[in-house]
């Protein structure tokens, strides 16, 4: 494969998938730049910090629709991880900035599916995507429950928003509403 960082995800054979400036449209949910105490052993930052910072953008991701603290706690309602499926493409080192960008990919009832992106902002690579599958839950009952209202049309009308984005997300397939 060519060394080009217009391209955040190759297929083989030298196919771009979806060129970066295409995911760098999708909202910034939060940046860092990586410390010397994210490295491993290998020189580069551990695994863990991946989905640390996945997680530090996906609660940012869930205020903005108002799944926020005030929600959890008036509601007794809340979102709960069924499944993740993470890819690495490139490596974060110390001193580089990452941007962790998301997509939301559909809903049902009661569960939704989104994609993170981690794209390092110093090389300008995509360095990781993170798909999720999730699912509001009744914090009383411990169970899956339906989505309020409010909360599923701001998920439709994002949903509706991205699909005018031209592309479709790289989804590994190991993750199905």
């Amino acid at each position: 494969m060519q060394e080009n960082n217009e391209c955040g995800i190759w297929a083989k054979k030298d196919i771009c998938l979806v060129p970066l400036e295409r995911i760098e449209v999708l909202t910034l949910y939060h940046r860092e730049t990586i410390p010397g105490d994210y490295l491993d052993a290998m020189g580069h930052m551990n695994v863990r910090w991946y989905m640390a910072l996945f997680d530090t953008a996906i609660w940012q991701f869930f205020k903005s629709y108002g799944l926020d603290e005030n929600y959890f706690t008036k509601k007794q309602s809340g979102v709960f991880a069924l499944k993740h499926f993470i890819q690495y493409y490139a490596e974060v080192n110390k001193g580089e900035t990452v941007g962790m960008r998301i997509r939301l990919l559909g809903r049902n009832d009661k569960r939704f599916q989104f994609m993170a992106f981690m794209i390092n902002e110093t090389t300008g690579k995509l360095a990781s995507t993170l798909e999720v599958l999730g699912t509001h839950a009744d914090l009383t009952i411990r169970r899956a429950s339906p989505l309020a209202p409010v909360i599923a049309q701001k998920f439709d009308d994002k949903l509706a928003e991205d699909a005018a984005l031209g592309w479709e997300a790289p989804v590994s397939g190991a993750i199905n509403l």
